[in-house]
């Protein structure tokens, strides 16, 4: 499917040559080249994922974009398409063409869309001092481009959960522009992940609207111009616990709200996400000098609606909140290369970014008395936050080939955070050392220093105080810290190696360690499907990766395992999200596992094509997907309570796997059509994501049961 390596090939810049034969691909051709050679992964861990190998894979380029990353190495599968990289939290940096993309709200919405997508790489390990803010991976997406595509694509995606997922994608260049589009609307009944162990959830429906556009205009042969946009609108409905009871008011004449006991079936919530970027950036190379330069922009929103009065207060404690989060950002970015002479290239840039979130919410609750009897209501409180926080990153760095097999690439970066609350700022050196005894075989060594601020739109006001004597008051009465930056130092080592014998089998290993002081981390607290964040005084990481993949006469065959372990001790800030203060009392002297901690997980995949590129073709797929459980608490008791320890066990061990077939008939000239028909978790097996307990879990939710969709496309 992909290849992993540590990137050791050392780039230099493309001199290009002023003339006007030479076509839009071409030109395009070079300068993303030439682009490549300013950003660099350089003894860093990446692994590389194709378009092609995204239709190897179960759903094609119809899958979420967190399908595609999970057969990555390393990469968890979590609930409310989430994914963990090397035992982190969120913690992933996109950048599209090599701009970074601003993080939105943090939710469940999928808005990247796999079909726009050239290649990718997920980056992570000893990362170069060109990365910053968010250190956990970097997903590098290269886009389709109207030169390379000049063509485009229709197609109906359906089948199980009500699923119909129109599609388009076109591409075109006219003279020195290039252009291209694609969008899809996609309706089913599991936008959420099911929290009952059925194979149809209940109340789950979503639609979904998404459109990216890329625009790009050559100046001439040596510089361009780049437009980027995107939109996605999604709602969907909060699925039914259908195992959920209600919880009586105490000390009331009629115990519910409503003055019958309701069913669960009465639940009506809601969630609605909106994202939209734009991104212009210019490109220049002069000689030795290449660089970048661009600005960025962002909206992105999350409104969660509960129930009408009665349903949500009535299973959930007398409480209910009408969350509503707005996030504006916008920035600058400029990273440039510089070659000198044979042996080094210098580079440096400089990011900034501002962020500001509009956080509404609206709690109706419950006025109590000191027994916690219900004393009158529902009343409602309504608080609003309103921060602010600029982040700032400088960097410099050398690669030197120090000898024909050896290649050092050293530098720091320059981190500055400031918001409403905080302000810190970090010195971070970097240094990678990568060897090529030959040309088959690299090594890699290094070290990371990381400065990761909080993601503003998660981190709770901690309003605390306004809701004593009501339903809502907080059984937590220890300190309550703000929200800080994580520091981190990070080690990386591996090797990759060609395996000679078998030409187009790679093999790699790779081991890494982190240690960190104000280890972030983040969870669903509350009824509301939107995160908030929160640090452990102390955090530790290690792991190890195998893989392996093969491509060759139409085969092509990949193998990923890994090994984490994730560790927090001490609540070092918003503590009151623990709930009480026994949970944080064991913590402040216990090492727990956190919460999106698997230890084993893995990923495999085959696929093969006959008769390519004839006048049909025929492609079969299989992938498989393992794990041994995300955290949960138990076993055993917190000391002088009845609780569980917080994230003390495990959910179970799970596997899917997911088989599939294509037939591409190839009509006059490009144009072909394409049948494709997939089943997702053929055994139809039935395992949990998450339990509903542990820290930052407010509910159960099961992986998908079987599937099975088919699509039929025609591109032109």
């Amino acid at each position: 499917m992909a290849s992993i390596a540590a990137s050791g090939q050392t780039s230099t810049s493309t001199n290009l040559a002023a003339t006007n034969v030479l076509s839009t691909v071409t030109v395009e051709s070079q300068l993303n080249q030439t682009r490549s050679s300013i950003l660099t992964s350089v003894g860093a861990t990446s692994y590389a994922i194709s378009s092609e190998s995204i239709l190897n894979s179960s759903q094609g380029d119809n899958a979420s974009f967190n399908q595609v990353l999970l057969r990555a190495p390393g990469v968890a599968e979590d609930s409310l398409g989430q994914v963990h990289v090397r035992g982190e939290h969120a913690n992933l940096q996109y950048r599209i063409n090599d701009v970074l993309l601003p993080e939105g709200i943090t939710g469940f919405g999928q808005e990247l869309d796999p079909r726009f997508v050239k290649s990718l790489e997920l980056i992570n390990g000893s990362l170069p001092a060109e990365y910053g803010f968010r250190t956990a991976g970097i997903v590098d997406i290269q886009t389709k481009s109207g030169a390379s595509l000049n063509g485009g694509s229709v197609e109906v995606f359906g089948g199980s959960y009500d699923t119909i997922r129109p599609s388009f994608e076109f591409g075109t260049n006219i003279g020195k522009s290039s252009f291209f589009i694609n969008g899809s609307y996609d309706h089913n009944n599991l936008g959420i992940e099911n929290p009952n162990p059925t194979s149809v959830p209940i109340h789950d429906y979503t639609d979904q609207y998404k459109i990216f556009m890329f625009y790009s205009y050559i100046i001439d042969p040596t510089s361009r111009l780049i437009v980027m946009g995107s939109l996605s609108y999604n709602q969907f409905q909060i699925p039914i616990n259908t195992s959920a009871t209600p919880t009586p008011q105490p000390g009331t004449g009629t115990p519910w709200v409503g003055g019958a006991e309701p069913s669960a079936l009465s639940l009506n919530d809601d969630q609605n996400e909106q994202n939209y970027y734009g991104v212009v950036a210019y490109q220049k190379s002069a000689g030795n000098l290449n660089y970048q330069a661009s600005a960025y922009f962002r909206n992105s929103s999350a409104h969660y609606v509960p129930s009408a009065l009665g349903s949500t207060l009535d299973f959930n404690g007398g409480v209910a909140t009408d969350d509503n989060r707005i996030l504006d950002s916008g920035g600058l970015q400029l990273d440039a290369s510089y070659t000198l002479g044979d042996y080094n290239t210098l580079r440096g840039g400089l990011a900034y970014l501002h962020e500001s979130v509009k956080a509404d919410a609206l709690t109706t609750v419950f006025d109590v008395d000191g027994a916690g009897d219900e004393t009158s209501g529902p009343i409602t409180i309504n608080q609003d936050n309103h921060p602010h926080a600029d982040l700032g990153g400088l960097y410099l760095q050398d690669e030197w080939k120090i000898l024909p097999q050896l290649t050092l690439n050293a530098g720091a970066r320059f981190d500055v955070y400031t918001s409403d609350t905080d302000a810190e700022n970090q010195l971070s050196p970097r240094a990678n050392l990568v060897y090529k005894p030959e040309e088959s075989t690299t090594l890699h060594v290094g070290y990371s220093r990381y400065f990761t601020p909080p993601p503003l739109e998660t981190v709770p006001a901690g309003n605390i105080a306004g809701f004593a004597g009501t339903s809502a008051a907080s059984a937590y009465t220890g300190p309550l810290n703000t929200v800080r930056a994580e520091r981190a130092n990070y080690y990386d080592i591996g090797v990759s190696q060609k395996v000679d014998p078998v030409p187009g089998l790679t093999l790699g290993v790779d081991a890494y360690y982190k240690t960190a002081q104000e280890q972030l981390d983040d969870g669903f607290f509350g009824e509301s499907l939107i995160l908030s964040s929160f640090n452990y005084e102390r955090g530790r990481v290690r792991g190890v990766e195998f893989t392996a993949s093969y491509d060759k006469n139409g085969m092509d065959l990949y193998a990923n395992v890994a090994y984490s372990v994730a560790q927090g001790e001490g609540a070092a800030s918003a503590q009151y999200l623990w709930g009480d203060n026994a949970t944080e009392n064991y913590v402040n002297h216990n090492w727990i596992g956190l919460d999106h901690d698997q230890r084993v997980t893995g990923s495999f995949g085959a696929a093969y094509t006959w008769n390519e590129p004839g006048r049909w073709s025929t492609k079969v797929f299989v992938d498989a997907l393992y794990g041994t459980g995300l955290r949960q608490d138990g076993p055993g008791f917190i000391p002088g309570t009845t609780d569980l320890t917080p994230n003390g066990s495990t959910v179970g061990a799970y596997y899917t796997v997911n088989l599939g077939v294509a037939e591409r008939f190839r009509l006059a000239k490009k144009q072909s059509l394409v049948a494709r028909l997939d089943v997702v978790n053929v055994t139809d097996n039935t395992y949990e994501l998450r339990s509903g307990t542990g820290v930052g879990v407010n509910a159960a939710q099961y992986g998908e049961r079987r599937g099975l969709f088919g699509s039929l496309s025609y591109e032109f």
